[in-house]
């Protein structure tokens, strides 16, 4: 049962609903801006109404599932980990796009409110939220690039794991939290590594 439900979460989560009602409005979002096939692109090629659309069908492909599979399917322990991720890869490296998935943001949502009923993508907005309004300030209120963006996902799942730790999580969630957190560095991988180099740049600049 738990191959039976970890394949059904992948293919929930390989549904690229984003993309599909993207090329409804005659807009191909792998040749739109970074050519992410997810709903944050939907939104920026094709206006707020369909972005919205495509935001909640990909957090409801992650969060239906994962409540399915630990009430009707009465999931529980180390058996959620595979089924929990299964959604955000089937996104991530979708087979129905030869492996080109978004960058999973929402559905990460949809899988951590179905598995901690909201708490801990809750806890996660309220990260991303308080690194949004910082970086703001920062940058004197002026527009976020899109990478900047991307590391602040990285990032404020990487702290995210300090809110499990205080909070007690089970080992199971621990480990959902890591394979995770490893899918969104690899689908942010660009910038991760513009991250670092910038670290690198301003260490080598730095006066000794």
């Amino acid at each position: 049962m738990i191959i039976v439900w970890t394949i059904g979460a992948f293919v929930s989560g390989a549904i690229m609903f984003s993309y599909w009602l993207g090329r409804l409005a005659r807009k191909n979002l792998q040749t739109i801006g970074d050519g992410n096939p997810g709903a944050l692109n939907l939104w920026k090629a094709a206006g707020y109404r369909l972005g919205i659309l495509g935001v909640l069908l990909d957090f409801l492909k992650g969060y239906l599932i994962v409540r399915f599979a630990l009430e009707a399917g009465g999931i529980s322990g180390y058996a959620v980990i595979p089924i929990a991720l299964a959604p955000i890869v089937g996104h991530a490296f979708s087979p129905f796009l030869l492996g080109k998935g978004g960058k999973a943001i929402a559905v990460t949502f949809g899988v951590w409110s179905g598995l901690t009923q909201f708490e801990v993508s809750l806890a996660l907005a309220v990260i991303l939220a308080i690194m949004l309004g910082i970086m703001k300030i920062v940058n004197q209120w002026k527009p976020i690039s899109s990478e900047t963006d991307g590391q602040q996902v990285v990032i404020g799942m990487l702290l995210l794991g300090i809110y499990l730790y205080v909070r007690d999580a089970s080992a199971a969630e621990i480990w959902v939290w890591m394979g995770n957190s490893l899918l969104l560095i690899v689908k942010h991988r660009k910038e991760v590594k513009a991250l670092l180099h910038r670290k690198s740049d301003i260490k080598e600049g730095s006066p000794h």
